[in-house]
C-alpha cells in the first residue's frame, strides 16, 4: 500500500476485518448449507437397523426430495445464516489479534504463529455459535416437509423451555464444537497462510487466484479429515437421542469410544463425503470472499 495514504487505525481495521468476515460467511453458506444438512443426516443415523438409513449421498437426495420436498435441503439454513456474520466475523478478527499475541517475540507471523492464532480462533468461534448449532442440528434432523417444520425461533424456545440455556440445553455439545472447531480452524488457518507466500509470482490475477482456490481447497479438506470424529460426536450429542427421553449420547469422548464400539472405526468418518464437498470449497471461497473485500476496504478506508 502506499505510503502516503492514511494508514487506518484499530477500530477501522476491526471493522473491516468484521466486515470482511461476515461477508464470507454469509455467502459460504448461502451456497454450501444442503451439503452441511446431508452431512449431519449421515451423522445421527445408526447402524443397519436403523429404519430410517441412508446408503448413499443420492440416496439421501432421492429420499429427501420425494419424502420431504426441494425445499428440505434448505432445513435449519436460519439459524446459520444468523450466525454466519458474527460467527465469521469472529473467526477471521480474533485470528489476527490472536497472531499478534503468538508471535512468540518474532517480527512476523511463523508456523506456531499460524498454527495456535488458528486455534484459538477455533475455539473462540465455538463459544460464540454453539447455541445456534443446537438448534440448527434439531432442524436438520426433522423429517417433515419444510413447510410443516418448527421456525428456528419456536425451536430454540422449546430446546431452552425444556432442557434451559445450560449444558443439557441450548448449550449442549459445548466441548465437541470446542474440539471440532479448534482442530479445524488450526489445520485450516495454518496451512494456507503458511502456503500462500509460497504462490508462484504471476502477472495474470486469474492464475494467483487458481493457486488461492486450490490451496484453500486442500486447507478445507485437511481440516475436515481431521475433525471429523468430534463433529459426528457433536450431532450425535445435540440430535434427537435414539430413544426418546433417554440420554445416550452426552459427553464428547465417550460418545467417540460409543460409537466405535458399537458402530466400527469408520461410523466416526460418517458424513465425510457432504462435508468435504462442502468445506473444500467452501473454505476457499471463505478465504477467497474475506481478502476480496478485506482489500476493498482497505482501499476505501485509505
Amino acid at each position: 500500500m502506499d505510503a502516503s495514504k492514511k494508514q487506518p487505525g484499530y477500530a477501522a481495521l476491526a471493522l473491516m476485518q468484521i466486515t470482511a468476515g461476515g461477508s464470507a460467511g454469509f455467502v459460504e453458506v448461502c451456497l454450501m448449507h444442503p451439503l452441511d444438512l446431508i452431512k449431519t443426516r449421515f451423522q445421527i443415523q445408526r447402524g443397519p437397523d436403523d429404519p430410517t438409513r441412508y446408503t448413499s449421498m443420492l440416496d439421501c437426495v432421492r429420499k429427501m426430495y420425494r419424502t420431504e420436498g426441494a425445499l428440505s435441503f434448505y432445513k435449519g439454513i436460519l439459524p446459520p445464516i444468523l450466525a454466519e456474520t458474527p460467527k465469521r466475523a469472529t473467526k477471521f478478527f480474533t485470528f489476527e489479534q490472536y497472531k499478534k499475541i503468538f508471535l512468540f517475540g518474532a517480527d512476523s507471523p511463523t508456523f506456531l504463529t499460524l498454527t495456535f492464532a488458528g486455534l484459538f480462533a477455533g475455539l473462540t468461534e465455538a463459544v460464540v455459535i454453539n447455541p445456534f448449532e443446537v438448534v440448527k442440528v434439531q432442524l436438520q434432523a426433522d423429517r417433515n416437509r419444510f413447510v410443516q417444520q418448527q421456525s428456528a425461533y419456536s425451536k430454540a424456545r422449546e430446546i431452552v423451555s425444556r432442557d434451559g440455556l445450560g449444558f443439557r440445553g441450548l448449550n449442549k455439545g459445548l466441548t465437541s464444537t470446542l474440539l471440532r472447531n479448534g482442530v479445524f480452524n488450526m489445520v485450516y488457518f495454518s496451512f494456507y497462510h503458511n502456503l500462500k507466500p509460497l504462490i508462484p509470482k504471476s502477472t495474470s490475477a486469474n492464475v494467483d487466484l487458481v493457486w488461492r482456490l486450490a490451496i484453500g481447497f486442500c486447507a478445507g479438506t485437511f481440516g475436515s479429515l481431521l475433525n471429523i470424529p468430534f463433529d459426528v460426536a457433536k450431532s450425535r450429542i445435540q440430535g434427537p437421542q435414539p430413544q426418546p427421553g433417554v440420554i445416550k449420547y452426552s459427553k464428547c469422548l465417550s460418545t467417540i469410544v460409543l460409537v466405535y464400539r458399537e458402530e466400527g472405526f469408520f461410523a466416526l468418518y460418517k458424513g465425510l463425503l457432504p462435508k468435504v464437498m462442502r468445506l473444500g470449497p467452501g473454505g476457499a471461497i471463505m478465504l477467497i470472499v474475506f481478502e476480496t473485500v478485506y482489500e476493498k476496504l482497505q482501499l476505501w478506508f485509505s
